[in-house]
């Protein structure tokens, strides 16, 4: 491949399949479905961890949230392991960023040159109270869903601000000599729950689809999803109107952060910089908007760590649907590729593979990873998949496997059928070839506990409360706790 430009383009909590280009006949993303019209989109594209910091963190080094130790929200990337950044900047090209990073601190050297309006985690410290694993304190979350609606949103003016800046990026680079990188993060379709008022209108909330498993009688009983639901207070069921106005403002956002990706990418074709330019998009996890009584991002189920996933530009096959598993860590080794930046001895070993070589094969068999160890969970949770089925370890506790050709919307486990055996140690001997579950485990809960300590202690934690993600510019607000 020649090296090109790459604009980089991320999202925050955009289910996949909340995109007209997956086959949703309601959401409206034209501007998306338009970009993977002239690419190649990746129909079994996965997060290596669905919860904002870690994924982050693994999106820029290549690696898994257990080999960089980066397990809840409490632990921003700081630059400690290299990022695609760090290799571009190696080769003297330019990596900037714009909008949300969610790693530590603007002073970390984490890979960009400039990082411009960028979100970083509350104060440098981010969510402490995720480190609370045994007997942790509950959170509110059900105001955010039961007020869902039009209106307006600190998110929504600052991904207008985020669109408007990567504009004036490319206006000023559209003549640079040399290959550029630039990350362009949006914060929505990310909670709460809020949309402008004429793009809510385009969803008439009655229309709406209800998910899967959305009904009390209907929610799987699991002992990880229980404790999920009691975690953030959606033990008592919502309504179907309450769900439907919930799903109606998400898919409005996903609509609004679809239109601020058409002002960049029409920024790109106007500065005329389109044909030496690959384009990435994605998002850091999915949504579960109600299914199976479960709201956020948080499990392993398709609705939460499926990610759209999109590439684009020279070199690339035209409107192809990819069904080779593909999950984020693969964006490293991809724009080092695109840069034409030879990987470093070490990232030789890294899991991922080039996404611009994977569109241009045929479908081939390949299993993806994901783990989860953050807010909710007692235990950790770990996932393969090879997109005919999906094994999920809940450590310490029941296993789920899923037939994902036959059972798409995984309502049925097939763990414990005699006629699956085969298929369950095929995917345990897969999962044990990637991590070491126990041991991953145990060191995550022990970081947990020393990060409690370094802060004061549990009770300490706690009278700190539960901080938001602010925007650049404000402050974050914080919300007590109980257990």
């Amino acid at each position: 491949m020649q090296p090109t430009n790459l604009l980089f383009l991320c999202s925050d909590e955009h289910q996949a399949a909340a995109t007209g280009y997956s086959g949703n006949p309601i959401v409206q993303t034209p501007h998306l479905d338009r970009l993977a019209g002239r690419g190649a989109r990746f129909d079994n594209a996965y997060t290596n961890c669905p919860i904002c910091v870690p994924c982050r963190g693994s999106l820029a080094t290549g690696r898994y949230v257990h080999d960089i130790r980066l397990w809840d929200n409490a632990f921003p990337y700081t630059g400690s392991h290299p990022a695609w950044g760090h290799r571009l900047q190696a080769q003297g090209y330019r990596a900037d960023s714009i909008g949300k990073l969610h790693y530590r601190r603007a002073e970390d050297d984490d890979g960009f040159n400039e990082k411009i309006d960028a979100m970083y985690v509350a104060e440098g410290i981010g969510e402490l109270i995720s480190c609370i694993r045994e007997n942790p304190p509950l959170r509110k979350g059900r105001n955010g869903i039961l007020h869902a609606g039009p209106g307006e949103s600190s998110y929504l003016r600052y991904d207008a601000r985020i669109a408007d800046r990567a504009e004036g990026w490319l206006v000023e680079h559209a003549q640079d000599e040399q290959p550029w990188a630039l990350f362009v993060s949006f914060v929505n379709p990310h909670p709460p729950f809020i949309a402008p008022q004429e793009l809510f209108d385009l969803y008439p909330v009655q229309e709406m689809p209800l998910p899967v498993d959305w009904e009390e009688g209907d929610w799987p009983p699991h002992p990880a999803l229980e404790r999920m639901r009691r975690y953030f207070g959606w033990e008592e069921p919502f309504s179907a109107d309450a769900i439907r106005q919930a799903t109606a403002t998400y898919y409005a956002q996903c609509t609004y952060v679809d239109q601020k990706i058409g002002q960049v990418l029409t920024a790109l074709e106007t500065n005329g910089l389109t044909e030496n330019t690959r384009i990435i998009y994605t998002s850091d996890h999915g949504a579960m908007l109600g299914a199976r009584g479960l709201w956020g991002k948080f499990t392993l189920y398709d609705d939460s760590c499926r990610v759209p996933l999109i590439v684009a530009g020279p070199d690339v096959p035209a409107d192809k649907a990819v069904q080779t598993p593909v999950s984020l860590v693969d964006c490293f080794p991809s724009v080092l590729e695109a840069m034409g930046i030879e990987p470093e001895p070490e990232d030789t070993t890294l899991p991922g593979e080039s996404l611009w070589r994977i569109a241009g094969e045929p479908t081939r068999e390949r299993v993806v990873f994901s783990e989860y160890h953050a807010a909710g969970s007692r235990h950790g949770a770990f996932m393969v998949c090879d997109s005919h089925a999906k094994y999920v370890h809940y450590h310490h506790e029941p296993p789920h496997l899923f037939d994902l050709d036959n059972d798409p919307q995984e309502r049925v486990n097939l763990a414990d059928s005699p006629a699956h055996q085969s298929l369950r140690r095929k995917m345990e001997s897969h999962l044990q070839a990637i991590v070491d579950v126990d041991a991953a485990d145990r060191l995550a809960k022990a970081d947990q506990a020393a990060k409690l300590v370094e802060w004061g202690g549990e009770e300490a934690v706690l009278r700190r409360g539960l901080s938001n993600s602010a925007i650049p510019g404000e402050k974050p607000h914080f919300q007590q706790v109980v257990r």
